[in-house]
C-alpha cells in the first residue's frame, strides 16, 4: 500500500511519465479537470502535486494557459577559454561562443555610474561608495533569457579608456579595447556559487518557482591592481560550466 500522501503520489507518476518522453519538452499537460478524474483526487490534491513540479523546475504554470513541461537546452560554457585572447573570436566572447555552438546570440546592453557597494568594493580595490562604471547585457540564447552580466570599472580606469562610458556596446570586447589601451588583463580570480534568485533576477530570466541562479564573480587583474569585477547570473536549469586545466590529451579519445 502507497503510504505517500496523494499530491506526491501525482507527482511521482507525472515525473515518471516526463522522464520517460511522454509529455515532451514543451508540450502541455492534461488539464487540472482531467488529471482529477485520472487519479481520482481533488483539484487542490492535483494542484499540490503539480506544484511541486514547478518548485523542482521541471513543469511551469501560466495563468490561464495550464501546465507545461519546461525545454531544458542546455548551454555548455567552457570558462577557461571565455574572454581568453589566444583563442580565435570575431567579437566578444559570448557572440563567438554561442555562434560556435550553433545557437543564437542576442543582448540588450546599458552603461550606468554606480557607488561600489562593498562586494565590488573589496574585490576592485576601491573606497565602498567610489564611483563605478558599470556595464550590463541582458543575454539570451535562441531568444531564451541565459543570464545577466554587470562588470564594473574603477573610475580611474574609465579616465584612461574612454570608451568603458559610452552607452553603446564594444563590438571587439572590453578586454580587447583595454589591452589596445595599453592596460592589458594578465590574469584572473573567479568565485563560484548558488543562491535562489532575487524577483529582480526571476523576472530578468523568466524564472520558474525553485530554479536556482548560478553566480559566476570573476575579477581581472593587469599586473598592478584589478581592473574589473564581473557578475555574471546564469539561469540554473539551462547552463554547465567546465573549466579547462592543465594536459587534457588523455581525455581526447584515440581515432
Amino acid at each position: 500500500m502507497n503510504k505517500q500522501p496523494k499530491y506526491r503520489q501525482v507527482a511521482d507518476a507525472l515525473r515518471r511519465e516526463i522522464d520517460s518522453g511522454a509529455y515532451s519538452p514543451g508540450s502541455r499537460l492534461p488539464s487540472e479537470s482531467e488529471l482529477s478524474a485520472r487519479f481520482d483526487a481533488s483539484r487542490n490534491t492535483v494542484r499540490a502535486g503539480l506544484n511541486l513540479l514547478v518548485s523542482e523546475g521541471l513543469i511551469s504554470s501560466s495563468q490561464g494557459l495550464g501546465y507545461e513541461v519546461r525545454k531544458h537546452e542546455v548551454f555548455e560554457l567552457n570558462a577557461s577559454r571565455f574572454e581568453n585572447l589566444t583563442f580565435p573570436q570575431n567579437g566578444d566572447a559570448y557572440n563567438t561562443d554561442v555562434t560556435n555552438a550553433g545557437r543564437r546570440p542576442h543582448q540588450t546592453f546599458r552603461v550606468e555610474l554606480k557607488p561600489a557597494r562593498d562586494y565590488i568594493a573589496e574585490r576592485l580595490k576601491v573606497e565602498p561608495g567610489s564611483t563605478t562604471v558599470l556595464r550590463f547585457c541582458h543575454r539570451y540564447v535562441d531568444a531564451v533569457p541565459w543570464s545577466t552580466q554587470a562588470t564594473y570599472y574603477p573610475a580611474w580606469l574609465a579616465e584612461e579608456a574612454p570608451r568603458l562610458r559610452e552607452p553603446g556596446d564594444i563590438a571587439d570586447g572590453t578586454t580587447r579595447y583595454l589591452k589596445d589601451r595599453g592596460i592589458e588583463q594578465i590574469g584572473y580570480f573567479d568565485e563560484i556559487a548558488t543562491r535562489m534568485p532575487t524577483p529582480e533576477e526571476a523576472r530578468l530570466l523568466e524564472l520558474g518557482a525553485g530554479v536556482p541562479v548560478l553566480l559566476w564573480t570573476r575579477t581581472g587583474y593587469s599586473a598592478e591592481r584589478p581592473i574589473r569585477c564581473t557578475i555574471t547570473t546564469f539561469r540554473g536549469d539551462l547552463n554547465h560550466m567546465n573549466y579547462e586545466i592543465g594536459d587534457l590529451s588523455a581525455r581526447v579519445e584515440a581515432p
